[in-house]
């Protein structure tokens, strides 16, 4: 079934199933915390944090049984072998966020605070 069109972020958030609400909900106050000066835009009907004229830093997806953060495969190839070693799945660009599992918040600070270093050096 195809994910609902949502309006705004605030939409987003809004259309949440119950079950994804703590870690989505986590991941934005994290992301927001993290990344004060980045705008909150919905693209891909999903959450964005943009920097700069228009640099997508990572994004948030919902899925059934998990959710994500998403950053630039570029970006991620950097971190990737990192975040598998502290023990989670990962793909082309995510780390894949079981919502059975609590969220490993000091490694997911760390990309989105590398990714915010990376912006400066090479993107911005």
């Amino acid at each position: 079934m195809p994910m609902p069109k949502r309006a705004s972020v605030d939409d987003y958030f809004a259309q949440l199933e119950e079950f994804q609400r703590p870690h989505l909900e986590a991941l934005r106050e994290l992301s927001r915390a993290t990344a004060p000066d980045a705008r909150e835009e919905l693209k891909w009907n999903l959450p964005t944090y943009v920097a700069g004229t228009n640099t997508n830093l990572w994004m948030l997806q919902n899925f059934k049984k998990h959710c994500s953060l998403r950053f630039s495969p570029e970006f991620f190839a950097t971190e990737k072998k990192r975040v598998e070693a502290a023990g989670q799945e990962t793909g082309a660009g995510f780390v894949k966020l079981p919502y059975d599992r609590e969220l490993p918040v000091k490694l997911l600070k760390s990309l989105m605070t590398a990714r915010l270093a990376y912006f400066e050096k090479f993107d911005h």
